[in-house]
């Protein structure tokens, strides 16, 4: 059986307590939770009337003492999300959820799917919240529509959140919906269901995470439901403050890449591939093992001198193990590279793994990512990534530069494994590449990057709720 680890970080040593207790807290990382050459998008960091090919606003970096969200003081926003758990949309919402209140705006979170039994994830994540100051409130109660009719601001986070307008607040649905900004992460094509997006075109506004995805539900929209887009924001997203500071410290990145490698069994020298997602075929952890395994066969047919290599899974459920993860092990197994492949349980903190790893592969399939946070994470860690030339990857990694892009499905097998092999037997274009990444993500991708592109984005709609209003 491949080797698994839970990584618990509370055995580092004691002479870095403070060390820990930043990287425990860090609660930004989304890692399971989102072709050739790049195309910069900088000059265009949102777009808005469906026009996505024409620049709205030009990105200058901002003095990052002066929040660009100040004007939400005060403010009533009410935020709903189809579930609360590890994966990226809920996550990215939680995150805009702290930026708000750090800025005093009043914020409540609804969440429209929850288990019957007590689940775990959701009330830890719940209990964040309202220590940040979040009111959490039942989905389908009285207070749920007397918020939704006061707010100043009603954000839907995914597609699926459309299911709770008609569900609860009913006849009022007409009254709120020119106040909701819809925050859509989602590529895959089940997604696009009149029973979830009905109400879309008459939002104040549509906010997504890549142009690849704006343009995909502008068409999509149009061609499989015959309704038309609401005004299109473009927002990437970026790196919080605390991921940062744990990137940018030699020391503490030290420290966790001694400890993670110790609880994985590999040595320092040794060479790490991890794969950082929610396992799910979707995101493509076969065919990443396969070109894993490929490039073993590659190296040695070659007899290139290169460190042991090692792919990482990180995103397992040890608890609830699936029929796609029994197919992963399976393979391992098969192929005999059980001492080569680690399986680790999914976490909210993957800083410990980005400071122990030498390559990121973001390999989701079809479409690809909306945007891939874990990717620019990885980049500011100063690691290249082999992704998929799908998506809201090819938007952040430049191909050849920050990293290689590889075609998504079987066909991409292959030049991942070669990528792979490139990459292990190069030593300095690693290490250009990451350095690169990083640079990268201090110009473009960075927590106030993200806030001054979001204010743009919530002051005009509430703008616009505004005018409805009178």
């Amino acid at each position: 059986m491949a080797k698994h680890s839970t990584a618990p970080l509370v055995s580092i040593q004691k002479r870095w307590p403070l060390i820990i207790l930043v990287c425990i807290a860090l609660s930004t990382a989304i890692a399971f939770f989102i072709g050739a050459s790049f195309n910069s998008c900088s000059s265009r960091d949102y777009v808005e009337n469906n026009d996505l090919n024409t620049p709205i606003h030009s990105f200058y970096s901002e003095k990052e003492e002066e929040n660009p969200l100040n004007f939400m003081k005060s403010k009533l926003v009410l935020m709903v999300s189809h579930e609360l758990s590890l994966s990226g949309g809920p996550l990215l919402l939680m995150e805009l959820a702290f930026l708000l209140r750090a800025v005093g705006t009043r914020v409540v979170w609804i969440t429209n799917q929850k288990p019957t039994e007590r689940d775990k994830v959701i009330y830890s994540l719940e209990h964040r919240m309202r220590d940040r100051g979040v009111e959490v409130l039942p989905a389908k109660d009285q207070e749920a529509v007397d918020t939704a009719l006061k707010a100043d601001l009603v954000i839907l986070n995914t597609a699926v959140a459309g299911k709770w307008l008609d569900a609860v607040l009913k006849e009022n649905v007409p009254r709120v919906l020119p106040k909701v900004l819809w925050w859509i992460h989602e590529m895959r094509g089940h997604y696009f269901k009149l029973e979830y997006v009905k109400h879309l075109p008459f939002v104040a506004g549509a906010m997504i995470d890549s142009h690849i995805t704006a343009e995909y539900w502008k068409n999509r929209t149009h061609e499989r439901l015959g309704i038309k887009m609401p005004d299109t924001y473009v927002v990437h997203l970026g790196n919080s403050k605390d991921l940062m500071e744990v990137a940018e410290d030699i020391v503490a990145r030290r420290v966790l890449r001694e400890h993670i490698r110790e609880s994985l069994g590999v040595r320092n020298d040794d060479l790490l591939f991890a794969i950082i997602n929610s396992v799910s075929r979707g995101k493509g952890q076969d065919l990443f093992l396969k070109a894993f395994y490929e490039a073993l066969q590659i190296s040695q047919e070659r007899k290139l001198k290169v460190p042991p290599m090692h792919a990482v899974v990180v995103g397992s459920d040890m608890g609830a193990q699936t029929k796609f993860e029994t197919e992963l092990r399976n393979f391992v197994a098969d192929k005999k590279i059980h001492e080569s492949v680690h399986f680790v349980n999914k976490t909210l903190n993957v800083a410990p793994y980005l400071a122990s790893i030498d390559v990121l592969v973001q390999n989701s399939q079809a479409r690809g990512e909306c945007f891939g946070r874990i990717t620019i994470e990885a980049m500011a860690f100063q690691i290249p990534v082999l992704g998929t030339a799908a998506g809201g990857t090819t938007e952040i990694v430049v191909n050849g530069t920050t990293g290689w892009l590889h075609p998504a499905g079987k066909e991409g097998v292959t030049p991942l494994a070669e990528n792979i092999v490139q990459l292990a037997s190069n030593v300095e274009m690693r290490k250009s590449m990451g350095r690169k990444g990083y640079n990268r993500v201090k110009e473009m991708f960075l927590e106030h990057h993200m806030s001054y592109r979001i204010s743009l984005v919530l002051n005009e709609v509430l703008q616009k709720a505004k005018r409805e209003a009178q």
